[in-house]
Order: structure tokens, then sequence, then C-alpha cells
């Protein structure tokens, strides 16, 4: 154990989307006990940062390339110290953390992940929405739009557009275009409804509301092309809580669960 109480092995911590106050309670503990602090500068707020403790040394992740942080949280590790490597968000989520891991791993240091509140969830709690609908959309996926990255082909939006649930894309605010015309092949109704959430939980949040057909032009009218959130399909519908017309089964008055009897409804 380090003095802190900190086993000397790389923490791997979500941060939370931005709001310095959605780290979970474990990762603020590491953060503010660790000997060292790697963290992705561009995306984790500086008031999180700023609890770190006295001596701790703080680096910034930005400009390295990944075999300049994994030898640095290597040497820490090896010389008795407690690392905690935050990253934005939930780091099982596009963290590019299994790279880390694997050379961690050949280097003999022992890690841990500490998850996070992913910008997903985040941004349906900015626009008050709830993601699976009864009887609308049951199922979310999870992905980005091809890029200069590129996707497994059985992995193509237009693919996973077919099955005309809650889609969330990460990364893929400058691929509209693209992504539009996805869903449209995907047989989308052009008045989907999408909702866009830049920089969700930030000061200086941002919320676009817009529809399959005008997803491109409203986004290049915004100026938004990067740190958002892309949240598409008829449960980002925001006259939904004007109709309540999707109620689930776990509140029904008749319906009998392990929890409670039901009541005849004719009764």
């Amino acid at each position: 154990m380090t003095a802190a109480g900190l086993e000397p092995k790389v923490y791997i911590v979500g941060a939370g989307p931005g709001d310095p106050e959605l780290i979970t309670l474990k990762g603020s503990r590491i953060l503010r006990s660790a000997d060292v602090v790697l963290y992705a500068d561009s995306l984790v707020s500086g008031e999180l940062i700023a609890s770190v403790k006295p001596g701790a040394e703080v680096l910034q992740s930005s400009g390295m390339a990944l075999e300049q942080q994994v030898e640095i949280m290597t040497a820490a590790v090896k010389a008795g110290k407690s690392v905690a490597r935050i990253h934005t968000g939930d780091p099982s989520m596009y963290g590019a953390i299994l790279e880390q891991m694997s050379l961690l791993k050949l280097n003999g240091v022992s890690y841990e992940i500490v998850p996070g509140v992913s910008s997903v969830f985040a941004s349906a709690a900015a626009l008050g929405a709830e993601l699976t609908v009864p009887e609308l959309t049951q199922t979310v996926i999870l992905t980005r739009a091809e890029g200069r990255t590129p996707v497994p082909e059985r992995e193509q939006l237009r693919q996973l557009a077919a099955h005309h649930c809650t889609v969330a894309l990460f990364l893929s605010a400058s691929l509209a275009e693209h992504t539009a015309s996805e869903f449209l092949a995907a047989g989308w109704s052009p008045d989907t409804p999408i909702a866009v959430v830049k920089r969700a939980t930030w000061p200086d949040q941002q919320i676009l509301r817009t529809t399959v057909a005008r997803l491109a032009a409203d986004l290049r009218e915004a100026g938004i092309t990067m740190h958002a959130m892309i949240l598409a399909g008829w449960a980002l519908d925001p006259a939904l809580t004007d109709r309540d017309q999707h109620r689930s089964k776990l509140y029904d008055k008749t319906f009998t669960h392990g929890c409670r009897e039901g009541i005849d409804a004719d009764g």
C-alpha cells in the first residue's frame, strides 16, 4: 500500500462527462489519493484535477503517444507509487484502454478499472429523455459512424439502424451527412427525431433538436463538429411527455410481480 492506502498499480478511472460532481465516490477517492495523475486534459474538468493531493505528480496526456504514457505509468508503479489514469466519461466506451492494459500487462504492471458516468447517459439526462420507451423501443445501440477509423463490415450504421431502435452515436458530429444518409438507407423516416448534446454537463453545454433530414444542415448552422453525442430515434421525441401513452408494467397497478400483487382492473 502507498501512504494514502492505495495499492501501487494503475487505476483507470472514468471521470464522468464533465461536471466534476459526476465522478463516482471511488473515482474521487482514488484521484485525491494517487501519487501520479495522468489525465485527458482536453476532456476532463480542471476543477476535478485541482482536488489531487499536495505533492502529486500531475501530467497531461493529450500530447503523449501511447508508449510514453505506459512508460510513465510503469515506472511509477515499479517505484511503489499509485497512478490514477483519468479518462472522460466511462473508460470502457471509446476510451482506448485495451491498448494501455495490454502494454501494462506485458510490463508486469497491475491495473484496475473504475467505471464512470458515460456521456450517452449524461446527454439523455440533459434532454430529459428515457432511451428505452415501452412499446416504442426497448433497445439502445451505442456506436459511431465510420470516418478515418473504420468499423467492422457487419457494423455499418445502416445495418445497425435497420433495427429501428434508439441509436447513440459517439464521435460522429463531423460525419452528419454520412450519418443521415445511412439512417435513410435503413428506412428511417426523414422526420425521425434526433437530439445532439455538445459537451454534456459542462457550463457551455449546447442542445440541438433536429431530424434525420435536417441533421447535417442544423449541425453546420450550429457549428457543432466535435465533443457531441448524437441520440436518434422516436424515444427522442420531446412530445412524448405530453401524451402519457407509453407506460411500463413495473408500476401498473394491475400487474403482479415479485414485490406487489396486482389489482383486478374490473374489480
